[in-house]
């Protein structure tokens, strides 16, 4: 704690003209309480008791006066305290940033700083300026209440004096252990910021992976800790109230006793009414505060800023440079370190070479079915998929596209089980996804979103926790399939650590790529998950992925992905079409707004710019109107169902694709939706 002192020091040694002012106006607004008990006296014994009443009443009227002067001092000194306080947080603030900034430039990313900036500084803040005014009045209230008890007669000041020191003795000596409940109070506070931070930043991998239930154990496990610390916090709450007791009621039933004895001792009970004025409206007023707001405040001030200033960067230190080499970080607690190097039992993939079936999976013609699937994100939401029918051959490629926000992110969720349909039935290889476990799944599909997930950990446990025991040899050889060798050799080889925030973007997503190949699952999701690398690279990784053994589904980020496809589904928020890239050219002005092909003047502008087309600019191409896709012969009806609540048709993969309206009737491709 002395680092904690001597920065309060230096902070209120820079303000030293301001805490001056603030001194002179708390000794005005003291006043009222320091002449309140004499003036009472005087009012008492001079005035009414001596059938004088005008004069009690002018003492009063001094009292009255006296009143007004404290009230201008309270207002002056609430003035000035913002002058003392705001430069402090000002000072919180740039320490704590370039503690973040340093700690991350050395490879050590430190998750609870957003715990410190958004709650720990403004905490620290408040009670700075709480215990400010607390010690402020608790110093000048109990001075001035002493020197009116002198005033009055010295053995009332010393009858008062000895169960106030009392209750100062049992609050100095419980003080330490409420400095530790405070300081394990706010730990649980960072560890818990810690979980909830790493548990929402991975959260579509920890569904995925099917972690939930770790996930939640270990925040809900955080959450509880924090709890049973509050709890003891509160019972400290006990002994500040036996403090308050002894040193600011006792007082006055001690005060009470001792009346006979001041009597016989000259004073009189206007006097005696001034000591109890005293002691109600001045001692007992200012050992409260002191009591509460040394214990709340005072607490929370001094541990937090200590936790502040020991993960904080001094206030004239630089961030250091980011050269050099990278230094290996220290490994995080939580699952996301943990729990994918090891998953659990019924999450682990059967091992074995890309393609293989996992034990007990069951062979079936169809890779991936889809039945009247609805989805939407609330009960009273547009649905994002309305009655949709897809099926997905064994050993098929397909490409889904479409604008930004259509749902094909959603739909991936949903064929990975990360998400439910609200009515209908998805099957991934015969299996239904609705109530199949986390290791039915995983034996079955891997999804790789947009956002790849990598863990600190070695590279190996990295690539080899869907396929646990597969030998280096193994990972090299599909590495070089893959074109990834060099990325292995850059990033240390097999027993490097890896810290996720010092990957790239897109060497996080060439490691989850390589993890995907690497898994014995038979269907592999790909949800824009070669968006941060360049065309070449991603046109080679989906040409080798689509050699695998076993079905790829991809969530295209470029137009280039539909050209290497065998089908591609588009959804466009009004019509959901599955053909070769050649037949939607023909059949969709959609499609071909997407692709950057023009069509006539009067079209109205592209639905999609932000898609890009094969050399990387924006398809600029007017969108479809209602009922513009031409006829392609009977036997392709496809099935119509809603998207975002458009009208749709949406169609079985292969040649001959079905479909029904809403009412049950058939149309032609080339009718209206």
């Amino acid at each position: 704690m002395s680092t904690v002192v001597g920065v309060t020091r230096a902070a209120l040694r820079a303000r030293r003209a301001q805490l001056w002012r603030l001194a002179g106006w708390s000794a005005a607004e003291v006043l009222p309480a320091a002449l309140s008990g004499l003036l009472t006296a005087r009012a008492v014994d001079s005035g009414f008791l001596a059938g004088r009443p005008d004069v009690g009443l002018a003492w009063l009227a001094l009292l009255g006066l006296a009143v007004l002067v404290g009230a201008a001092g309270t207002h002056r000194s609430y003035a000035l305290l913002g002058a003392v306080v705001e430069p402090f947080r000002d000072d919180l603030l740039r320490r704590v940033v370039r503690g973040a900034v340093a700690a991350a430039a050395g490879g050590r990313a430190d998750n609870a700083a957003v715990a410190r900036l958004t709650h720990q500084v403004e905490l620290v803040r408040d009670t700075y300026a709480g215990l400010l005014m607390v010690v402020r009045g608790f110093l000048f209230a109990l001075g001035a209440a002493v020197l009116g008890l002198f005033s009055l007669a010295a053995p009332v000041a010393l009858v008062v004096a000895v169960p106030v020191l009392a209750g100062l003795v049992l609050f100095a000596v419980a003080l330490p252990v409420m400095v530790t409940r405070q300081r394990e109070y706010v730990q649980a506070d960072e560890q818990l910021g810690r979980a909830v931070v790493t548990a929402v930043t991975g959260h579509r991998d920890v569904a995925a992976s099917g972690a939930r239930d770790q996930v939640t154990g270990w925040v809900g496990g955080s959450v509880d800790a924090q709890a049973r610390v509050e709890r003891r916090l509160a019972t400290m709450a006990a002994t500040r109230g036996l403090s308050l007791a002894l040193g600011g009621w006792l007082p006055v039933p001690v005060l009470l006793l001792a009346t006979p004895w001041l009597v016989r001792q000259g004073l009189g009970p206007g006097a005696v009414l001034g000591a109890l004025v005293y002691v109600t409206r001045g001692v007992q007023p200012a050992l409260h505060s002191l009591v509460q707001g040394v214990a709340a405040g005072g607490l929370r001030f001094a541990v937090t800023l200590d936790r502040l200033l020991r993960t904080a960067a001094p206030a004239d230190t630089t961030p250091p440079g980011t050269t050099g080499g990278r230094p290996a970080a220290p490994r995080p607690a939580g699952p996301a370190a943990a729990a994918p190097a090891v998953p659990p039992d019924d999450c682990r993939p059967a091992a074995g070479p890309p393609g293989w079936s996992p034990p007990g999976a069951r062979r079936a013609a169809t890779a991936l079915s889809l039945r009247a699937v609805t989805f939407r994100y609330g009960p009273h939401a547009d649905p994002v998929l309305d009655h949709l029918d897809l099926d997905v051959p064994v050993g098929d490629h397909l490409v889904i596209v479409g604008a930004s926000g259509i749902g094909k992110s959603t739909l991936a969720g949903l064929i990975a089980g990360v998400l439910y349909p609200q009515s209908g039935t998805i099957h991934v290889a015969g299996l239904p996804v609705t109530g199949a476990t986390p290791g039915e799944l995983a034996d079955r599909r891997v999804l790789i979103p947009q956002e790849a997930y990598v863990f600190t950990g070695t590279l190996r446990d990295n690539l080899g926790y869907l396929a646990p025991g597969l030998p280096d040899e193994a990972v090299d050889r599909a590495a070089a399939r893959l074109g990834l060798t060099g990325l292995l050799a850059r990033l240390g080889g097999h027993d490097a650590l890896l810290c996720p925030g010092k990957l790239s973007a897109g060497e996080r997503q060439q490691v989850a790529l390589l993890r995907a190949w690497l898994s014995p699952a038979p269907l592999i999701i790909l949800d824009e998950a070669t968006c941060h690398l360049d065309p070449a690279t991603e046109a080679r990784l989906e040409s080798v992925f689509a050699t695998r053994p076993g079905t790829l589904v991809v969530i295209a980020h470029r137009v280039s992905s539909a050209l290497r496809a065998r089908q591609v589904l588009l959804l466009d928020g009004r019509t959901a079409l599955l053909d070769t890239h050649e037949g939607l050219l023909t059949r969709s002005a959609a499609y071909r707004a997407l692709v950057g092909y023009g069509e006539t003047q009067d079209e109205p502008p592209a639905i999609a710019t932000c898609w890009t087309t094969p050399d990387g600019e924006a398809g600029t191409g007017p969108a479809s109107k209602p009922g513009t896709e031409p006829a392609v012969g009977t036997d392709r009806t496809p099935r119509t169902g809603t998207v975002r609540g458009a009208r749709v048709a949406t169609a079985r993969a292969g040649s001959d694709a079905t479909a029904r309206t809403a009412t049950g009737s058939t149309t032609g491709a080339g009718g209206a939706a």
